[in-house]
C-alpha cells in the first residue's frame, strides 16, 4: 500500500492538534475487515475523545474541502471506512462511554465508541437487554451499528438498529450539532431525521451520541439445534417456520463449510450431526412451548433435531454461531456478503449460492439470518489472493444478480460501502438514486463526509 506526502496538512490553518500522520497510525485505520485494500493510505488520522473534537475537526476539513471518513472499531464489512490518499479518517472508537442508562424509562444514551456487547452487559445488570445482536458484538461499535443499521442473531424478533435508536446527536459537514428524534418510545414531530441517518454509512453526519431503547431482559429462554442432510433441506425449514406464523427471537443457518471451519476450530463435531444445521430460539414466557411448537415443524425436514432451556447449553451453540466468520478467516482470505431476500425464497437462495460456487470454482460458504432472510454468502480465497477482483468478485457479482432475481437486496445490515455501489442503481433504479443523492447534497453540500460510499 501506498504511502503519501502529507505535509501539507499541517500547514492548513487550524489543523486539529489530535491530527496524526504518521505512516503507522495511517495504515492503522485505511481499511476495515471487508477485504478491500486501498491502493494507498489516507492522509492522516484524527482520535477523537470528546464531541469537541469531531466539531472542531468537521469544521476545519470543511474550511479546507478535506474529505473526512468516519470510522468506528473497524468491523464493516462493505468497505464502509476504507479511506485512500487525499482523505482524513475521523476515529470515533475513544468516545466509549455510556452517558445514561435510566432502567425506569428502558432507555441509555451512549457515545458511538461504546462496543455493542459491553451496553448489553451494562443493560443486564438492570434486567434488560440491548436487542440488536451482530456477530461481532464483541468488537463492534453502536456508532457503527448505527451507520450500517446493523441487525444480528436476534432481529429476526426485534428488527434490526433502526428499532432501537428513539434519537441522535449529530455533527454537521461544517461542524453544526443537531439533535434529532427525543427520549420517548413515541414521537412524530418533524420529519424522521434520526431513521433517515441510521443506514446512511457516515455520509449524511458524524453520529456523536445516541439514545437507545432497552428492553426487559426475557424470564425464560429455550435453543433448539437441528442437523439437516443438506442446505436446501435447512432453508426450506426456516421458511417452514415462518409460514406456520411462529416468531423465534433467533433462527440462524450454517452450510457445510461452515460447520466444517467451525470443528476444525473449536474442536467441536457438528459435521458429524448433518451437513447443514439451524439453532433457533424462542423468549419469554411461552418460550418452552414456542420451541416444541417449532420443533414440530423443523421435525419435517432434519434428520434430528434437539431442544434445551440449559443457558450454558444455548451459549454454546450461539458461540459457535458466531466462530463462523472468524473460523473461515483462519482458512483464506474471505469477501462477506450480505444479501436478503423475500423469506419464503431462502432455499432458492441458498441452492442458487451452491451452483454459482460449483459454476465458478471460487469456495463459498453461506452463513444466515434466515429468520428475516439476509444471507451471508462468504467467498474464501487462498490467502494473499484478492476476493475483490477476478474470479472470486465475479462470483460475488452473481450472487448479488441472484438475490435481485429472487426479489432481494444488496445488502440486509453491512451497507453498501464502497463495494456494492456497480450493482445499486440496478436495485434503486435512476429517480431513486438521484433523489437519495439530493438528500446528501442537502446535508453535505461539498461532499465531504464519506465521498463515494453508500450511494
Amino acid at each position: 500500500m501506498a504511502s503519501t506526502d502529507t505535509t501539507h496538512l499541517a500547514a492548513l490553518a487550524g489543523a486539529p492538534p489530535s491530527l496524526r500522520t504518521a505512516t503507522a497510525d495511517r495504515e492503522a485505520v485505511a481499511t476495515d475487515r471487508s477485504g478491500h485494500r486501498p491502493a494507498t493510505l489516507p492522509d492522516g488520522v484524527v482520535r477523537a475523545t470528546s464531541v469537541a473534537d469531531v466539531v472542531d475537526t468537521l469544521r476545519w476539513a470543511s474550511a479546507h474541502r478535506v474529505p473526512v471518513v468516519p470510522r468506528g472499531a473497524g468491523s464493516g464489512l462493505a468497505a464502509g471506512a476504507s479511506a485512500h490518499a487525499g482523505e482524513v479518517v475521523l476515529d470515533l472508537s475513544g468516545m466509549d462511554r455510556i452517558l445514561e442508562l435510566r432502567p425506569a424509562d428502558q432507555v441509555a444514551v451512549t457515545e458511538p465508541g461504546v462496543l455493542t456487547a459491553d451496553l448489553d452487559a451494562a443493560a443486564h445488570e438492570h434486567g434488560l437487554f440491548y436487542a440488536p445482536d451482530p456477530a461481532s458484538a464483541a468488537y463492534c461499535s453502536i456508532g457503527g451499528n448505527i451507520a450500517t443499521n446493523a441487525g444480528g442473531l436476534r432481529c429476526a424478533k426485534y428488527g434490526v438498529t433502526r428499532e432501537s435508536v428513539l434519537g441522535l446527536d449529530l455533527v454537521l459537514a461544517d461542524g453544526r450539532r443537531v439533535r434529532t428524534g427525543r427520549q420517548t418510545v413515541k414521537g412524530v414531530a418533524g420529519y424522521d431525521l434520526t431513521s433517515l441517518v441510521v443506514g446512511s454509512e457516515g455520509t449524511l453526519a458524524v453520529v456523536v451520541g445516541a439514545t437507545v431503547r432497552l428492553r426487559p431482559r426475557p424470564d425464560v429462554t429455550a435453543t433448539l439445534a437441528a442437523h439437516f442432510g443438506d442446505v436446501g433441506a435447512a432453508a426450506a425449514a426456516a421458511s417452514a417456520i415462518t409460514a406456520a406464523r411462529l416468531q423465534p427471537s433467533v433462527l440462524e443457518l450454517l452450510d457445510e463449510a461452515t460447520l466444517v471451519a467451525v470443528d476444525a476450530a473449536r474442536g467441536t463435531t457438528l459435521r458429524a450431526a448433518g451437513s447443514a444445521m439451524l439453532i433457533a430460539q424462542c423468549d419469554g414466557r411461552g418460550a418452552r412451548a414456542d420451541i416444541e411448537a417449532l420443533g414440530e415443524v423443523v421435525g419435517r425436514f432434519a434428520a434430528h433435531w434437539r431442544s434445551t432451556t440449559d443457558p450454558v447449553e444455548a451459549d454454546e451453540l450461539l458461540a459457535a454461531r458466531r466462530a463462523g466468520l472468524p473460523a473461515l478467516e483462519r482458512t483464506g482470505d474471505v469477501f462477506i456478503e450480505d444479501v436478503a431476500v423475500p423469506r419464503s425464497q431462502l432455499a432458492a437462495a441458498v441452492e442458487g449460492i451452491a451452483a454459482i460456487s460449483a459454476r465458478t470454482g471460487v469456495r463459498i460458504a453461506t452463513i444466515a439470518h434466515a429468520g428475516d432472510g439476509n444471507l451471508h454468502p462468504i467467498v474464501v480465497v487462498p490467502r494473499g489472493e484478492s476476493v475483490t477482483e477476478g474470479p472470486a468478485w465475479e462470483a460475488a457479482g452473481a450472487v448479488f444478480t441472484l438475490a435481485l432475481r429472487l426479489g432481494g437486496t444488496l445488502t440486509g445490515e453491512h451497507g453498501v460501502g464502497l463495494l456494492k455501489r456497480a450493482w445499486l442503481r440496478d436495485e434503486l433504479g435512476d429517480d431513486s438514486l438521484a433523489l437519495q443523492r439530493s438528500i446528501k447534497a442537502a446535508f453535505d453540500p461539498l461532499g465531504i463526509l464519506n465521498p463515494g460510499k453508500a450511494i
